[in-house]
Parts: structure tokens; C-alpha cells; sequence
């Protein structure tokens, strides 16, 4: 079975991972640090702030950014349901905002300035599939608006993916992503005091680490604000390490795959549309397509499946799922909902070769030619 994604997984992180357990010292410490230096320094930032998830990331984001009940935040809804659950976990309101359209499945600048409200304290804006939103127009929109910007970066990691430019910047580790730690995230930012709130929240806002009182031989401590239990651990960060070292060699890998996709797609599949342009800034975490209207996905799956081919879609909009039909009834994004009732995901990922990727792109062919 030819994966959707695929984690790339060797000798390397194995022996990383015999370093630690010989360390004896696996909770947050200097793999961490490590970590967080060497992804800083990818990203052209002076520091960043590792942690168990993305949905961590963001929650502490959110919350050190100030933004809390009385709040309302502009949100996709073509994104995985964590962008908008972090802004329920601070008592503050997601608000939906439309894509551009099936062959831009980006945020749409219009649609948010359209909901834009005086409650509105940010945005966040989701890289999906890896395509960078546009940065000089995101930037001049919450600066001329005097709003928070946040980038939900989990779908865009390494140098690929250009400067950061939001107030913060929150990525992914899952183990799909572009590279992984089997669980994790990272956040940046240019500001060093909204990252050393980050870092005193992650850990139960406690003023001193298990490290730092054992090097220190000191067993007090005091807690200065109300924290979370956010933080990374050593074997992550040991896999976080090799993987950062080969990511710039995988996102080209992704980068040609991606390319060999569009030319096979464009002369066997011209019915398919290929969301972005190829020249559009991305690290192509995912390979979506939008089938004709009468295709049927489902079938189209099945088909795929039986030759051996896995496919899925990304994402149910969030604002369709039922807990947010309940909260916020009635939101209709017609974008969003035609992108989402007919993208297919494709298999993309560094362990595949170009003649991979076409022979997708025919089998596709094939089965809507039926």
C-alpha cells in the first residue's frame, strides 16, 4: 500500500533515542535545548519554545498573547480542528472565515476584513497543504487593524517556508508532518517576552526545571502564574534534532514530487483541479487535488484502494463538525464547504520516487475515465 504520509525513521533516531535512555536523563533538559536552539536558528529567529503538541503551542499562544473571553478571533475552517480549539480554551469566540476559492484554498482577506469586528483581537491564518498565505498582505492586514497575527505553521516547517512574520509562529512534529517527533510542537516569535511567558506556562508556570534545581541542589520553588503541563520531552527532542538535520533535503524531495504530480496530473487528469501555482512559496506538506463535481469521492477511495493506493482528505470543516454546529449554528462558507466536499489527498511524502507519483496520477486517471 502506497501511504498518504509516512514518517522517515532510521538508524540515526535510533541511536538518539539509545543516547538518552543511556543519559538516564529523558524529562525536558539539554536534548531539549538543543532542540529549540537548532530550530531557532533554521527559522532566523533568536529563540524558540518546544512543547508536547502543536495544539499546545497554540493554546499557549493564545493565551500569552492575552486574548480571552470577550474575544473574537478570525479562524479557517479548512484546517484540522486544533487552530480553532485553542481559541476555546481561552473563553475567547472562533470566527469563520472562507478560503479564497478551489484553486486558492487559502484564508480569504476579503471575507476576513468582511467579519472583522471592534471584538475582534486576531487572526490566524493556517499554511494549508504547506502553501505560505501571503505575508505582506496578512502583515498589513492585522497592522493596519491593530489585531494579533498568529501563523498556524503545523502543514509549513524549515527554511522552505520563509521568514517568520506573524507575532507567533506555531508548528508541528505529529507524525505525518514534514518532519517528526512522534509527538510535538515548537513556537517562535520575535518577541522574547511573549516567548519567556510561553516558557514559564508550559511548565505549570513553575520558576525553576527539574534540571535547573538538581544542577542547582535547590528543592523549592515557586509557581508565578497559572501554567499547563506542556512540556517536550528528551527523546522527542533527540528525534527532533535528526530529523531537523535532513528536513531541507526532504522538502526538496517534496518539492520535485510535487512538480512530477502537477505535469502528470495536467496531461492524463485535465478534468482535476491542482489547487496554488507552482511558483507559489510553499513546503508541501500535502498533495490535495479537487475532483469534478460528479466524481464521487468515495468511490474514487475505494478505487484508489484497491490498487493499492491510500488517499484521504483534508479537513471536514470545522465549522460543520458537531460541536461547532451547536455552539455557532447557521455559518454557511460556501468555499469551503465545495473545496472540502471535493478535495482528495494524494500520497506524498520523502520515501516515494517520481515514478510513484505518476503512476498515481494514471491510476487516477482511470478511475474517473470509468
Amino acid at each position: 500500500m502506497l501511504l498518504v504520509s509516512e514518517p522517515t525513521l532510521g538508524e540515526e533516531e535510533k541511536a538518539a533515542l539509545a543516547a538518552v535512555i543511556d543519559s538516564n536523563w529523558i524529562t525536558m533538559g539539554s536534548r531539549v535545548q538543543a532542540f529549540e536552539q537548532a530550530f531557532a536558528d533554521e527559522h532566523r529567529v533568536a529563540e524558540a519554545v518546544a512543547v508536547n503538541s502543536c495544539t499546545a503551542g497554540l493554546h499557549l499562544a493564545v493565551d500569552a498573547l492575552g486574548i480571552g473571553p470577550g474575544d473574537e478571533v478570525l479562524v479557517p475552517s479548512l484546517t484540522f480542528v486544533a487552530t480553532a480549539n485553542a481559541v476555546l480554551y481561552t473563553g475567547a469566540k472562533p470566527v469563520f472565515v472562507d478560503i479564497e476559492g478551489l484553486s486558492q484554498p487559502l484564508m480569504s482577506l476579503a471575507d476576513a476584513a468582511d467579519k472583522c469586528t471592534s471584538k475582534t483581537k486576531a487572526v490566524i491564518v493556517m499554511h494549508y497543504a504547506g502553501q505560505l498565505v501571503d505575508r505582506e498582505a496578512w502583515r498589513d492586514f492585522a497592522d493596519a487593524r491593530g489585531v494579533i497575527l498568529i501563523e498556524d505553521s503545523a502543514h509549513a516547517v524549515g527554511n522552505a517556508r520563509g521568514p517568520i512574520f506573524g507575532d507567533m509562529a506555531v508548528f508541528s512534529f505529529y507524525g505525518n508532518k514534514n518532519m517528526t517527533t512522534a509527538e510535538g510542537g515548537m513556537i517562535t516569535s520575535n518577541d522574547p517576552q511573549l516567548l519567556n511567558r510561553v516558557r514559564l506556562a508550559r511548565g505549570h508556570g513553575l520558576t525553576t526545571s527539574t534540571l535547573q534545581r538538581l544542577i542547582a541542589r535547590a528543592a523549592t520553588y515557586d509557581v508565578a502564574m497559572l501554567g499547563f503541563n506542556y512540556r517536550m520531552n528528551e527523546l522527542s527532542a533527540a528525534i527532533g534534532l535528526v530529523q531537523l538535520g535532513k528536513l531541507a533535503a526532504w522538502n526538496e524531495k517534496r518539492r520535485s514530487l510535487a512538480r512530477t504530480y502537477a505535469g502528470a496530473l495536467r496531461e492524463c487528469c485535465p478534468q482535476v483541479v491542482l489547487p496554488f501555482s507552482e511558483n507559489q512559496l510553499s513546503c508541501h506538506h500535502i498533495l490535495p487535488v479537487v475532483l469534478p463535481v460528479h466524481a464521487g469521492r468515495e468511490r474514487v477511495m475505494e478505487d484508489l484502494r484497491a490498487a493499492e493506493i491510500q488517499t484521504t482528505f483534508h479537513y471536514p470543516p470545522v465549522h460543520l463538525l458537531s460541536l461547532y454546529r451547536e455552539r455557532f449554528p447557521g455559518i454557511h462558507l460556501p468555499q469551503t464547504e465545495e473545496f472540502a466536499a471535493r478535495e482528495l489527498t494524494l500520497p506524498l511524502h520523502p520515501k516515494m520516487d517520481e515514478l510513484q507519483a505518476i503512476h498515481v496520477a494514471r491510476t487516477l486517471a482511470q478511475i474517473l475515465a470509468c
